[in-house]
């Protein structure tokens, strides 16, 4: 695709590029798409931030020189879509409107190739059973092959990973500015139980983020100090949605309700306490000298924030049920398809790029998501 005649930001020189990835495995390989269309417009993530099959996204990218980072992901989720040897060999084009059923059930009964796999019958008759269905051993020898954590580590793409520390039920974020990140930090951000167990890191043991948020946004906007972002979240469970007419896809639709509560939730959270910090900000500086040195004036400075934010939304819409077991359906061509969406779902965003007018005053948190039939700011 030919780069765009104008960038989709705007010459904004301080402004830093935020990826955001959410959780929802086998969905990823939507926001793998994404990154693609990213990267054809010439955006390169200053900080990418992600929650369990985010931050295996997240990793891919920080983690691999610029040009090498879509190959990167191609090769990831070619190898864990790959079919299972143990399957029957089953040609899933002949049984198309059932492949989606097929590929979940080929997961849960023989795992993915470099990800997961079942636990061996003889470890549930041992004297210490396993405390999770599936060992991720295979997934740690793939990020090290596919991922540069000495790049991570060194710079200067910055990278977040979020976990839910087991013992206290409090999220963690692994931040390589502060941590020097290894693969079990990003296991730890996608180990969600019963299917996979807790990792332990330094003497914790850690599981999925997404069990308490299943998106970094809260974490990117409440980052000191605060800098004029550009933010690309991309969700895998919409807000919106029909009506179902079967039980199929009544759970479906009760997946999508329950995990992008939580985003929308945080979003907005973050959209009106922003608000409120930038509206203080403007309030102050037209207070006269005399009053700048008051007491209540430095407090509300410190809560105070000019920066401004601007969240751009490609949310997964499928364009047909896919069932509740639409996160781990994992045959290649149900990847594919969604790989597909993200692309065309990021060239269209960045074709509007509607970030790219002037904010009002008192708007300093913008949320947008032109890909929903209104088209229009929310």
């Amino acid at each position: 695709m030919a780069q765009p005649a104008t960038p989709p930001i705007d010459a904004h020189r301080d402004r830093r590029t935020v990826l955001v990835l959410q959780g929802g495995g086998a969905l990823g390989s939507y926001q793998a798409g994404v990154f693609e269309g990213l990267a054809e417009f010439g955006l390169t993530p200053d900080w990418v931030a992600g929650v369990s099959i985010g931050a295996i996204n997240a990793s891919l990218i920080v983690g691999n020189a610029p040009g090498h980072r879509v190959d990167k992901l191609r090769a990831f989720w070619s190898r864990i879509t790959a079919p299972v040897a143990l399957w029957p060999g089953v040609n899933l084009e002949a049984v198309r409107q059932a492949e989606q059923r097929l590929g979940a059930l080929s997961a849960v009964l023989f795992g993915q190739p470099g990800f997961f796999r079942p636990r061996p019958p003889l470890e549930w008759l041992s004297h210490t059973p396993p405390v999770s269905f599936y060992d991720t051993s295979h997934l740690r020898a793939t990020l090290e092959e596919l991922v540069d954590f000495d790049r991570i580590n060194a710079g200067p793409t910055r990278l977040s990973v979020g976990a839910v520390q087991v013992e206290t039920g409090n999220m963690i974020y692994f931040d390589n500015t502060t941590t020097k990140l290894r693969p079990e930090h990003v296991m730890a951000s996608g180990a969600l139980p019963p299917g996979l167990s807790a990792v332990e890191i330094d003497g914790s043991a850690y599981w999925d983020g997404g069990l308490v948020s299943n998106t970094p946004l809260q974490y990117v906007t409440s980052d000191m100090p605060r800098r004029d972002s550009l933010v690309f979240q991309v969700d895998l469970f919409p807000a919106r949605g029909k009506r179902p007419t079967n039980l199929d896809e009544v759970a479906e639709r009760d997946k999508d309700i329950r995990y992008s509560s939580r985003t929308r939730t945080g979003t907005d959270a973050s959209r009106d306490v922003h608000n409120q910090r930038r509206a203080v900000a403007s309030f102050l500086d037209r207070l006269p000298a005399e009053l700048q040195d008051d007491p209540a004036v430095k407090h509300l400075r410190a809560f105070s924030c000019p920066a401004q934010f601007d969240v751009a939304h490609l949310i997964y819409h499928p364009t047909e049920p896919q069932g509740a077991q639409k996160d781990f359906q994992f045959d290649r061509t149900t990847m594919e398809r969604r790989w597909q969406k993200g692309l065309g779902d990021a060239r269209h965003t960045l074709t509007v790029a509607p970030w790219k007018h002037p904010a009002p005053p008192e708007a300093g948190f913008r949320t947008f998501d032109v890909l929903s039939p209104a088209r229009k700011q929310l």
